[in-house]
C-alpha cells in the first residue's frame, strides 16, 4: 500500500473511533446524532451488511486524488466530503451496502 493511501485509510479508521474524531475537530460536522450513526455503521460492518468506510475512501482516492474532509453514514449511504488535490470540494454519496458511488466526482 502506498504511504499516502495508508495515511488516508488510517485517518478514516481513526474518524470512526467514538469520541476521537470530535475531540480533534471540535463539534461534529455531520450532526448531533453522529455518534449514534457511528455505532450503526460499525455494527453494519461487523455483521457484513455494510462495506467498511476505509474501503470506500480507498476507492475514492484511486478515482480522485485528494483527502478526506469528513465521512459518515447518512441513512443507507455514506457521505464522504473530499478535498481534491487542486483544492475543490466534492461530496461523494456511496451506497453503504454495495460500495457503489452514487454521485460525486
Amino acid at each position: 500500500m502506498k504511504p499516502i493511501r495508508a495515511l488516508i485509510v488510517a485517518a478514516a479508521l481513526a474518524a470512526t473511533l467514538p469520541g476521537l474524531a470530535s475531540a480533534q475537530r471540535g463539534p461534529d460536522s455531520l450532526g448531533a446524532d453522529w455518534r449514534e450513526r457511528q455505532d450503526q455503521a460499525r455494527g453494519g460492518v461487523q455483521s457484513g451488511r455494510l462495506v467498511p468506510l476505509g474501503r470506500v475512501i480507498e476507492m475514492i482516492s484511486r478515482r480522485v486524488p485528494g483527502r478526506v474532509l469528513d465521512a459518515g453514514l447518512e441513512g443507507r449511504n455514506y457521505r464522504v466530503r473530499w478535498a481534491t488535490a487542486d483544492g475543490r470540494r466534492i461530496d461523494f454519496i456511496v451506497d453503504a451496502e454495495t460500495g457503489q458511488i452514487l454521485s460525486g466526482g
